[in-house]
This record gives structure tokens, C-alpha cells and sequence, in this order.
């Protein structure tokens, strides 16, 4: 597998962020996000996929999960990147309103030519950098981190208040996403 994936523990909790190829700012549109969520759901309830956090921005992912079920982390994420890529890309490809269909098709088209293991598109960047949750203190820091990014970039004044992201499941009341196992600090 690739050399960005490095997935030491196969039954760790892990923090990971993918971004869309040149950070372009796909996600603006709700139905790409609508279709990244049903992936993430499938491979929830299909490839055991245990989810702790999430947020989707406008060129970027953020993830705290763990592979359950003798799934291998890599392959999972893998899985999991290479069937958005498809499902975004081809939706991109059918939005009759897609003002820049034109423009994110070609520069996908490009960056699959750099790449010797894509043969279209290529929608996610190659960089990721998962990293093992060890502790309390780092857990609840990647989740804080997860959910605060909307707020940085001035999209909500409060974390639950992001419609795309888990922090409304901390929060107390129910988010897009079933079953996501909320973190709760436990003796270390």
C-alpha cells in the first residue's frame, strides 16, 4: 500500500485528514458532502468502521476512527477515499449546475496524469498522515481539534452548530451520522 498510509496498530483509534487535490473547495456544495456521508455511513454499517468524529469542510476531511471487525485500517480508508473519488467525481460530471465542472474535471484529469496508481481523475490528495490516539488527553485534543474547525474558519460561532460534522452528537442531540461513539475521558 501506499507510503502514506501507515497504520502501525490495526486495532488503534486514529486520527486522519485527507484533502481534496490542490485544496480546491469541493465540498461547497451540499450533495458532495451527501455523497461523502453515504460512503462514510456504508462503510459504518458494512466494512467496520467505528466512528468517534468527523467534520467535513470545504477541501477537506477530518476523521477519528478505528477499524473494527479484522478490517485493516489501510485498506479501509483506502476503500473508503477511492469510492468517494468515483461517486464525487461522476456527480460532478452530471451537475447540470455545476458552474465549475469544466474547471475541477480538467485539474482532476491533471492530477491523475501525475500519478502513476490513477488512471482518471484524481480527486483526494496522496498525503495522509494518520496518527494512533494513545491517550486520554490526545483523544479528547483530535476531537476538540475535529469539531472546532468550522469555528476557526468562521463558519458557526459554536461547534454544533456545523450541520457536517459529529460535534452536534457531543453536543447531547443527534447528528447526521447514527451510531457515532461519542468519547467520554476514562481513567488513564
Amino acid at each position: 500500500m501506499s507510503r502514506n498510509y501507515k497504520f502501525h496498530n490495526p486495532e488503534g483509534l486514529y486520527f486522519i485528514s485527507f484533502a481534496v487535490v490542490g485544496w480546491l473547495d469541493v465540498f461547497t456544495r451540499n450533495e458532495y458532502k451527501d455523497l461523502f456521508l453515504e460512503s462514510l455511513v456504508f462503510c459504518q454499517k458494512n466494512k467496520g468502521l467505528e466512528i468517534h468524529a468527523w467534520c467535513i469542510m470545504s477541501n477537506h476531511v477530518h476523521l477519528v476512527f478505528r477499524s473494527i471487525n479484522d478490517q485493516k485500517p489501510d485498506l479501509l480508508i483506502g476503500d473508503l477515499k477511492r469510492f468517494t473519488s468515483q461517486s464525487i467525481v461522476k456527480s460532478i460530471q452530471e451537475n447540470s449546475k455545476e458552474s465549475r465542472k469544466e474547471f475541477l474535471l480538467d485539474f482532476f484529469k491533471k492530477e491523475a496524469e501525475k500519478s502513476s496508481n490513477v488512471k482518471h481523475y484524481q480527486f483526494w490528495r496522496h498525503d495522509n498522515k494518520p496518527i494512533e490516539l494513545w491517550s486520554n488527553k490526545v483523544i479528547q485534543q483530535k476531537i476538540d481539534y475535529v469539531h472546532n474547525n468550522p469555528v476557526e474558519e468562521g463558519l458557526v460561532y459554536k461547534p454544533e452548530d456545523y450541520v457536517y460534522s459529529s460535534a452536534i452528537d457531543y453536543s447531547g442531540q443527534k447528528g447526521l451520522v447514527d451510531d457515532v461513539i461519542v468519547f467520554r475521558m476514562f481513567s488513564d
